[in-house]
């Protein structure tokens, strides 16, 4: 089945805000094994919307409607999609009560133009809105099944899990079942090359998306038993990790740092931090993992030469000499919270995020990592390309990432 999303809403064309409404459908309706060809964004014009219903109904077997619901003369997604099908719109009892309800509830004066919500396209089933005072509504016409949402998240989201995802569901025997491979290390463009084969295969399908700072390939398979479905993503998860091995550092809802605490864990391991370019987002990256405290143990931002020599004891000579950001001041900064916060790992990281700041020796984007551990320690020197955000993350996964593989024997890119 092939479906069309229109979001209705000229605050959508003009960039007042973005549309996490068509992103979620997308992801429901994909893992419900229906097809979303086409997404539309039309403001609040009568004309322009019948313009766009007229297209969708003739390439889309399913056209889901966000937005337009409320009570004002600008809100017209219900009366234009009734005049397109030749439908009358019917008031609907129990939903006027309900308005009238939520507004004695809330104790807000009601206005009459509120009644309007209580309207519905005739032959319509009706999705009860409990976080607000319109409602959906589903219904077929011509071949096609219609559904009207409201446009606010907080309303739209529950009421398509109630409602809209069960109906969908019904339509089709298929089983869909997905899983997400995660991978760092290697770039977008050289993950899509090492797997174009696969990338051709129709059931399962692979997708690749990069996401914050890595790639990840999305294998969803369809079938009329879920133990098939699974079957098919083994094999195709098997024949990835043939391929791109120790790249690999999770699945689904891994994370880098979840993955890294838990061999933490696992070994009884503690970590210490000491950052300079990235602020605190390698502790934040860390701290956002439940049950972090019973590894991380101490954490450092040391953005100064002062505080570098101050906290982190690290030779002023070294700095004079070498520089804040160098690999002796890297090794120093790693060597040395691992020893003042007594842990099994000390971790740092030492860099120019920029925009400014970079010279021909040291352009933006350079950045040293520390990995201490015992009596030994390794640093990575990395070159970062993008904005400030773009090296501050890449240098925090990257750290994360040493230390992942040293963790479990790999080997470390200098």
């Amino acid at each position: 089945m092939k479906c069309e999303i229109i979001s209705v809403g000229t605050e959508l064309l003009l960039g007042q805000i973005a549309n996490t409404d068509a992103k979620f459908l997308s992801e429901k309706l994909t893992s419900l094994g229906i097809d979303v060809y086409f997404q539309t964004n039309v403001g609040d014009n009568k004309n322009r919307l019948l313009e766009c219903l007229k297209i969708a109904s003739n390439r889309s077997d399913i056209i889901i409607l966000t937005g337009g619901l409320g009570p004002t003369m600008d809100d017209l997604t219900k009366e234009t999609v009734a005049e397109f099908f030749e439908l009358k719109l019917i008031e609907d009892a129990d939903t006027k009560l309900k308005i009238e309800a939520y507004f004695k509830k809330s104790m807000r004066k009601m206005t009459q133009n509120n009644y309007k919500q209580a309207l519905f396209p005739e032959g319509s089933k009706i999705l009860s809105n409990d976080n607000g005072t319109a409602p959906g509504c589903i219904f077929e016409k011509n071949g096609k099944k219609v559904v009207i949402l409201p446009g606010p998240p907080s309303e739209l989201i529950p009421m398509f899990n109630n409602y809209v995802y069960p109906f969908l569901k019904s339509l089709s025997n298929d089983i869909i079942v997905s899983r997400v491979i995660k991978i760092f290390g290697i770039g977008e463009s050289q993950v899509e090359t090492m797997v174009s084969d696969i990338l051709l295969s129709k059931n399962p399908t692979v997708a690749p998306l990069i996401r914050n700072g890595f790639v990840t390939l999305r294998i969803t398979a369809k079938s009329d038993d879920v133990q098939k479905a699974k079957k098919m993503i083994d094999d195709i998860e098997t024949s990835l990790r043939k391929i791109f091995g120790e790249y690999i550092f999770g699945v689904d809802d891994d994370t880098m740092e979840s993955i890294v605490l838990n061999l933490l864990k696992d070994k009884g391991f503690t970590l210490s931090t000491a950052e300079s370019c990235t602020g605190g987002l390698l502790s934040e990256k860390i701290t956002s993992v439940p049950g972090a405290s019973e590894v991380f143990k101490f954490g450092a931002i040391t953005y100064s030469n002062e505080s570098k020599e101050n906290i982190l004891e690290v030779s002023s000579e070294i700095i004079r000499r070498h520089g804040a950001v160098s690999e002796e001041t890297a090794r120093e900064m790693a060597m040395n919270v691992k020893n003042i916060s007594k842990t099994d790992y000390g971790l740092s990281i030492t860099g120019i995020a920029g925009p400014s700041g970079g010279t021909i020796e040291k352009p933006v984007g350079l950045v040293y990592i520390g990995l201490a551990y015992k009596d030994e320690v390794y640093v990575k020197k990395l070159i970062s390309n993008g904005n400030r955000d773009k090296v501050r993350l890449n240098s925090a996964m990257h750290a994360l990432d040493m230390l992942r593989r040293h963790l479990t024997g790999l080997k470390i890119d200098y």
